[in-house]
């Protein structure tokens, strides 16, 4: 049989790399030779992943709960994987944070635009009923979306506005314990931690704060702060970091109040979320006032931060 040069070529520089690694190509072209030709479902283990919804109640719409948040989890995963590439580029350019900041933008505009999905997307009836079997579970309880926090910001901005200027020079442990979520998950009439938080708490506490530590100098703020210090924050950066704030600080909490709004507003008193949150309080941007990057912000527009999206949701319900 008579060998194209390109097939050559190819052969002489799998041989090379075989044999700087100490191995036998034919042992190799052996296991090419018969192994099986991959598909598609086998690739991405579609079996499996469509056998990952569980159910806990016979309501139908509860699959449609399960799925939705199993496909956040997996845009969160995207945007931590940019994150990391974002931490770990050496060297870091204005281009390639520019770039990995629009993809992260990306799927957090895909989570919002999809959102309607538990806005509208299930009928309210079954949504109340099957909620119950899911205590004291709570989407609050999401670990990759407190890791994209951590790596978008100083630990401080995530610190309750109240205590910032208290602990602005403390250690992350010191401010870990006034994060502005814990306070989203206290039982509304005693102010101790709900068993949703506790459960947290166990389980993501120590990685938390060890990311917390290890971003101190890579976070995109200490980054982005750089990069302006050295006359390379470029126009386009500046814009996707505005846009990374509005996304996870606004547009994202606010799908979920008006989620909220929608399967949990009742008169004369609201309906506790599964974990017992206080989504009245912790949910609208305009109450937690957190932002990522303060000094791209007028103060005009931290000021208003989060406030005519409110009443615009509010409006239409």
């Amino acid at each position: 049989m008579h060998f194209s040069p390109e097939i050559e070529d190819r052969l002489n520089q799998l041989q090379e790399k075989y044999e700087a690694m100490g191995q036998d190509m034919n042992s190799y072209l052996d296991g090419l030779l018969y192994a099986d030709f991959l598909t598609y479902w086998d690739y991405i283990h579609l079996d499996t992943l469509l056998s990952l919804q569980n159910p806990k109640t016979p309501f139908p719409d509860e699959e449609i709960f399960i799925i939705y948040h199993q496909i956040t989890e997996l845009y969160f995963k995207l945007a931590l994987h940019e994150c990391k590439q974002i931490a770990e580029a050496s060297p870091l350019t204005a281009e390639f944070f520019t770039a990995r900041l629009k993809r992260i933008n990306r799927y957090f505009g895909a989570l919002t635009h999809s959102f309607e999905i538990m806005v509208d997307g299930m009928e309210k009836e079954q949504f109340l009923k099957f909620r119950m079997s899911l205590l004291p579970a709570s989407g609050f309880q999401s670990g990759q979306y407190r890791m994209i926090e951590i790596y978008a910001t100083d630990f401080i901005n995530l610190v309750a506005k109240d205590k910032r200027e208290e602990l602005q020079h403390a250690t992350i442990e010191a401010q870990f314990e006034y994060l502005y979520w814990k306070f989203g998950a206290t039982e509304l009439s005693t102010g101790k931690k709900t068993l949703t938080l506790k459960q947290f708490e166990k389980k993501y506490s120590k990685t938390f704060i060890e990311l917390g530590k290890a971003a101190v100098k890579h976070n995109f703020n200490t980054l982005a702060k750089q990069f302006d210090s050295s006359s390379e924050l470029t126009p386009e950066l500046r814009n996707e970091l505005r846009q990374l704030d509005i996304n996870v600080n606004v547009n994202w909490p606010l799908s979920h109040y008006k989620s909220a709004v929608r399967y949990l507003n009742r008169e004369p008193e609201d309906i506790k979320a599964t974990g017992g949150t206080n989504w009245q309080k912790y949910l609208p941007p305009r109450f937690q006032k957190r932002i990522f990057y303060p000094w791209v912000w007028t103060d005009e527009e931290k000021d208003n931060w989060g406030k005519a999206w409110v009443d615009d949701v509010l409006s239409g319900i």
